[in-house]
């Protein structure tokens, strides 16, 4: 078989495997031992591949051979180097796997001579492999794929003379699953490892290109035996949490949105960045629910595909970049605002400019995501979701604004409870006596939830607590928006006293005038105003007027 000096066909190559893939040792009744079947494993596709290499070099020039026998089919091809660079990408197949190689993908010392490709798919291997080496799990290195069955059939890549030769280009392999992958499903693509005496599925060094419910497209860095794992995902409870919770929170967010823009009673500088806010979010949301899934199929190969998804990633990129630079302007307001208690006249609050404001909410995430793309274009989609490629530590162009961002913002919030701390019983009488502390209490601590400071969970998915932050982390977030409509809406007086009028003129489509007269012996209450320091809402405090008079509305305003 390995004689160098006569031609070997690839047919007697073939012939005398069949029989060691049936015999005791491999078998799934045997008793020999996992270290020797390992073994046994290793052997059989290492000498698969020598023999079909060596039969391949002894073929015609650029001429493929194939052959198929009751337990595996091999393809290989003789290439002659070029004396230029080569650009060719050459696709071998095996019943209905393939492997796609780059002509200049072996680095050779020598710039003479021939070398050979081999590409082998084994029929029954996988069945033998499964049983011994994934449902039982002794030997699996990695505790992920302990749990995962194999999917696909074992196939191995070899190139050279029978030597080992160096990837300068990594190797794509299209390998069809035995079962249809279900949707909680994860497809991982594995190469076989033996090290000291052990066989073991390992994932380094391969990644997932794309996969649907038949096919399972692998990019390697290396040649050796691959297949692909089924696992169900870690993070499929995870998914059901984060839709249901986004939803609820589109929602409230939709609300938000239509009172914001119908109460004109409360519009503001702090109601105009709440609005700008939940615009944002809304629509992140919404495109993270509708586009954020990376569905493809076997024949989306084409550059449309990866295209769209880039586009889409830029998008998200840029929206939930522009949401946490208004909730950082939140976080302003609100500071500048609590910092000026002691003065009547808000007047540094106001001095919050909108043609500041604006330009900075959406300006800022767009020079960022242009930077972003201008710096690593292939950063934005990846082979799972339409997001930031974890390669080249590219989803640190979201990352490293939001970590500063939150914690500018927490700086802003224990400066504003400090703040508070010492003025908010010098800032009026009426304050001063507030007694529904818990109220107060409960906002401040869903404003941290509003200006994004619960975001930083994010960084404690680590060790043991990992997926307990990670629900924690989702759940928190996703009802953001709840929050948002929670604080900014239902537990603000005047925006209730506008919902009452709106369910009230839809119960009354015409309603009746009534005319009420005062007596001059009657004592009439004047309205107050005073900012909820909290959140710039207007909360109104009933005071009786010492004289008795009504207030005009120039004086209420005075006041």
């Amino acid at each position: 078989m390995c004689a160098q000096d006569r031609a070997v066909s690839l047919q007697k190559v073939a012939g005398p495997f069949g029989s060691f893939l049936n015999s005791s040792i491999l078998s799934a009744g045997g008793n020999e031992s996992k270290r020797e079947v390992a073994s046994a494993v290793t052997f059989l596709l290492q000498s698969v591949e020598l023999a079909a290499l060596t039969a391949a070099l002894k073929s015609p020039e650029m001429k493929k051979q194939n052959v198929t026998t009751e337990s595996m089919a091999i393809e290989t091809l003789l290439v002659v180097p070029a004396a230029g660079p080569c650009d060719k990408n050459f696709t071998l197949r095996a019943q209905e796997e393939t492997m796609d190689i780059h002509c200049d993908t072996v680095t050779r010392a020598a710039t003479e001579g021939s070398w050979a490709v081999v590409f082998i798919s084994y029929f029954t291997l996988d069945s033998i492999m499964n049983k011994r080496f994934v449902n039982e799990g002794e030997l699996m290195a990695d505790e992920k794929l302990r749990n995962c069955h194999l999917n696909s059939r074992v196939v191995s890549g070899a190139i050279g003379d029978g030597r080992l030769m160096n990837i300068s280009k990594r190797v794509n392999f299209t390998l069809r699953h035995r079962q249809a992958k279900k949707e909680e499903e994860e497809a991982l693509c594995v190469h076989w490892k033996f090290i000291a005496g052990n066989g073991t599925w390992a994932k380094d060094g391969c990644t997932v290109l794309y996969t649907n419910s038949t096919h399972t497209n692998c990019s390697c860095d290396h040649l050796s035996s691959f297949a692909v794992l089924m696992g169900v995902e870690e993070s499929y409870p995870l998914t059901i949490v984060t839709y249901v919770g986004l939803t609820f929170s589109l929602l409230c967010l939709l609300l938000a949105i239509l009172t914001f823009l119908l109460c004109r009673s409360i519009r503001n500088v702090s109601t105009s960045i709440h609005l700008q806010l939940c615009l944002c979010l809304f629509l992140a949301y919404l495109l993270f629910l509708t586009a954020v899934t990376r569905t493809r199929s076997r024949s989306s190969l084409s550059s449309c595909p990866q295209v769209v998804c880039a586009v889409i990633a830029g998008f998200l990129h840029y929206l939930f970049l522009a949401s946490f630079t208004w909730m950082f302007l939140e976080g302003l307001h609100l500071f500048l605002t609590v910092r000026n208690l002691k003065v009547v006249n808000y007047t540094s609050a106001s001095r919050f400019k909108k043609r500041f404001m604006y330009p900075f909410g959406y300006g800022f995430p767009a020079l960022v995501v242009a930077i972003s793309a201008a710096l690593n274009p292939e950063g934005y989609g990846t082979s799972k979701h339409c997001w930031l490629s974890p390669e080249k530590d590219f989803q640190w162009s979201f990352l490293g604004p939001v970590c500063a961002i939150i914690l500018i913002n927490l700086t802003f919030f224990l400066v504003t409870l400090w703040i508070l701390r010492d003025k908010l019983s010098s800032l009026n009488e009426d304050v001063s006596t507030l007694k529904d502390t818990r109220l107060l209490t409960f906002k401040a601590i869903a404003q941290l939830f509003i200006l994004g400071c619960t975001w930083s969970l994010g960084l404690f998915q680590v060790g043991s607590a990992k997926m307990v932050m990670a629900y924690l982390f989702t759940i928190v977030n996703s009802l953001q928006g709840a929050f948002i409509f929670l604080v900014h809406c239902l537990l603000n007086r005047q925006v209730r006293e506008e919902y009452r009028r709106w369910i009230k003129s839809i119960r009354k489509p015409s309603p009746t005038t009534q005319t009420f007269s005062l007596s001059g012996s009657t004592v009439t209450t004047s309205t107050k105003m005073v900012r909820d320091p909290l959140f710039c809402s207007n909360t109104s405090i009933q005071k009786s007027h010492p004289s008795g008079s009504v207030v005009a509305p120039e004086a209420q305003k005075d006041h």
